[in-house]
């Protein structure tokens, strides 16, 4: 029994693995960039709910 050929995995031309390679690398960014987002949102956060009393403690 062979595949229909829909379900058949075709030959990618450079260009389309250029390409595919470019969306690729800009989802990573983006993903990159919100990770970042998101964890100095919670350390800017972290340090405005303890306070300035933080800053005048004795060491």
């Amino acid at each position: 029994m062979s595949a229909p050929d829909e379900l058949r995995p075709t030959a990618e031309t450079p260009e389309q693995a250029a390409a595919r390679a470019r969306v690729r690398r800009r989802r990573s960014i983006a993903l990159a960039l919100a990770l970042a987002l998101f964890a100095i949102t919670f350390y800017v956060l972290t340090i405005v709910k303890m306070g300035p009393a933080l800053f005048d403690r004795a060491i």
